[in-house]
């Protein structure tokens, strides 16, 4: 809680601004390492969840059964220092722990400085004041960092085993959804209804996978990716969602295009003896099963992040 602590103290005694740029980034590596910290926690997460296991118990090497101390454990550091292997065995410990570290913690400063940034002037020196402004971007920092969460968690799972798991979709949409339902006011903060235009988003930008899904058998599109739209749209809207959907596509499409080409290449280059080594790549061809859910979630971060709508870009062109 730290981090959270000296963001409300920082502006509160008006010490953020263009000439003082030290405690903002004080508050962003503070978001960082405790991003890492919660990183590593969600690969326990993912690695058991569905497993039958719990998340009580010390973690080990899946080689050698050694239970891990606080010295194989420290977020990122543990992972270089020890050159990514088991302290125990020397087994190679799978890349995936440092990445889902590193993705959480620069995903945790990108959005305290994104909330510092659309509701604390960084660039000028006029302040926000209120205690009840300040509280407003806490409490809405604080929901995007859970959001955030169930994201990392549902793109690594997804990527892996090829399915959105359910309890992770469903409360990112019920937090997606209590994200609108608050606005500062001058001596409080409101909770209120989102506007009806956010809360049919939702069920719009499901309702297209959810026919794929249903006329395809589950061939063109999973049931959970029509689950993680409902959340899209309920924390976006239905413009900016639409934004979203659409960066999704169109970086799915552009992906699933270079690997099809690479793997063409690779396969005449592995023909003609071009490489000593032979590696294993993955057989794709256009019936191939490619993860949906990370691309949906590049798409909601940038559009959310960016402030990116494309309808009205289309509109005012």
């Amino acid at each position: 809680m730290f981090c959270f602590t000296h963001i409300y103290r920082c502006v509160s005694r008006n010490v953020i601004g263009y000439n003082d740029s030290m405690n903002v980034t004080l508050i962003l590596i503070a978001l960082f390492v405790f991003g890492a910290i919660i990183g590593s926690f969600l690969n326990v997460v993912i690695l058991r969840y569905n497993t039958g296991r719990t998340l009580q118990g010390r973690s080990s090497c899946h080689s050698c059964g050694t239970t891990l101390t606080w010295i194989d454990l420290v977020p990122v550091f543990s992972y270089v220092f020890l050159r990514g292997k088991c302290r125990t065995c020397t087994s190679k410990i799978s890349g995936q722990y440092v990445i889902v570290e590193i993705l959480t913690g620069m995903l945790f400063a990108l959005s305290g400085w994104f909330w510092m940034g659309k509701y604390i002037p960084l660039d000028t020196p006029e302040m926000m004041s209120s205690p009840i402004s300040l509280w407003f971007i806490l409490l809405k920092l604080i929901l995007t960092l859970i959001i955030v969460s169930f994201l990392v968690v549902i793109t690594v799972y997804d990527y892996k085993h090829k399915i959105i798991p359910n309890g992770f979709v469903y409360a990112f949409a019920v937090v997606a959804f209590i994200f609108n339902c608050f606005a500062p006011q001058q001596d409080s903060i409101a909770f209120m209804w989102p506007e009806l235009t956010t809360i049919v988003a939702g069920p719009a930008l499901a309702l297209p996978f959810y026919l794929l899904w249903l006329f395809s058998g589950g061939r063109w599109m999973g049931l959970g990716d029509a689950k993680l739209a409902l959340g899209i749209g309920w924390m976006l809207g239905l413009t900016q969602g639409i934004s979203a959907l659409l960066i999704a596509f169109w970086l799915g499409a552009i992906v699933s295009v270079i690997l099809l080409i690479f793997q063409e290449v690779w396969k005449g280059l592995s023909k003609e003896n071009m490489f000593r080594h032979k590696f294993k790549l993955p057989r794709l061809n256009m019936k191939s099963e490619i993860p949906f859910a990370p691309f949906l979630i590049i798409g909601l971060l940038a559009s959310f992040f960016m402030d990116y709508n494309i309808i009205n870009v289309l509109l005012n062109v």
